[in-house]
């Protein structure tokens, strides 16, 4: 039987099904909630009054079509976006179908607006070195010699194990001395075991034994001057400043470093599986546009690695 449940009685358990059930990422829950609140508000003047559970077991395509396009002409919202909030809607649907057996396959009958593919732009091997060489070497303004060493420390984590900046500013006073691989949780809490060549492994215990804050298991490893946890935006600052050093263009950013290790890898002949695995996606099409593989990359890679080719 259905539970008829009023329009915020669902949406606070759709969010409660996205954080324990589904274990989504933290953005993905506040944007899927977002996404629903503008929806069952749509809705509700769509419809001249607040909807209930039964209320959306009986709406057609035709009724989320017209928000869709309410979204698209009055919220002016990017195709990306619009992509995103027909995902947020099929995930409800499928969340009252499954929790409060109001399944409704008539109005999830609509054509999702195409998210458009736009390839990473990553950093020449070069600049993605200089960049690291650059964080080590401070600029106009005079740094303690351990914050050089943790900004180095840093970028070398996202470039040279391909971390998020998220997943590098998580390691804690356990991680080191750094080990061979490190044990990552990533988005929807996904595990994943990341290997760290020696390079990496040598420039994060050079800022441990620098940092003049104790390495406590549970604390944050990357520290603040005043020895608060890492603000991210301080690392975003950082390659502000060192694109301005190098020359490099707006695109070259921390997350950049991330899409250069992933692109070097397969340059030099890394697979897709391995590396889907290091970056810790769910699906191997998501890796082949994170790393800007064309078709004629995939048929070579088959051609080379299948038995009978």
């Amino acid at each position: 039987m259905t539970r008829d449940l009023s329009a915020p009685e669902a949406l606070a358990e759709f969010n409660q099904w996205l954080t324990s059930e589904r274990r989504s990422a933290d953005k993905t829950v506040e944007a899927y909630t977002r996404d629903m609140a503008h929806f069952l508000n749509f809705m509700t003047t769509h419809l001249g009054g607040e909807p209930r559970v039964s209320d959306l077991a009986k709406l057609s395509r035709h009724d989320v079509i017209a928000w869709l396009a309410h979204r698209r002409s009055t919220d002016n919202l990017a195709a990306s976006s619009r992509a995103r909030a027909a995902s947020s809607l099929r995930t409800f649907f499928r969340f009252l179908d499954r929790k409060l057996d109001a399944a409704n396959a008539r109005a999830m009958m609509f054509e999702a607006p195409r998210r458009p593919h736009r390839l990473p732009r990553p950093l020449t091997e070069d600049a993605a070195d200089g960049a690291i060489d650059a964080a080590s070497e401070g600029g106009v303004i005079e740094q303690p010699e351990w914050v050089l060493a943790r900004d180095a420390a840093i970028l070398s984590l996202l470039y040279g194990a391909g971390l998020r900046l998220s997943e590098a500013l998580s390691l804690t006073g356990r991680d080191v001395p750094a080990p061979e691989a490190l044990r990552i949780t990533g988005k929807g809490q996904k595990v994943r075991m990341v290997p760290l060549i020696g390079v990496v492994r040598q420039a994060v215990d050079v800022y441990a034994g620098l940092c003049p804050y104790p390495k406590l298991a549970s604390e944050p490893l990357f520290r603040g001057l005043r020895g608060g946890p890492l603000n991210p935006r301080l690392v975003q600052r950082l390659m502000e400043r060192v694109r301005a050093e190098l020359g490099l263009p707006e695109t070259a950013t921390p997350h950049a470093l991330r899409h250069s290790f992933a692109t070097h890898l397969l340059a030099h002949g890394g697979d897709l599986r391995s590396i889907q695995a290091l970056l810790g996606h769910a699906s191997l099409s998501t890796t082949q546009i994170y790393t800007g593989v064309d078709a004629a990359r995939l048929k070579q890679v088959h051609a080379e690695a299948h038995p009978r080719a």
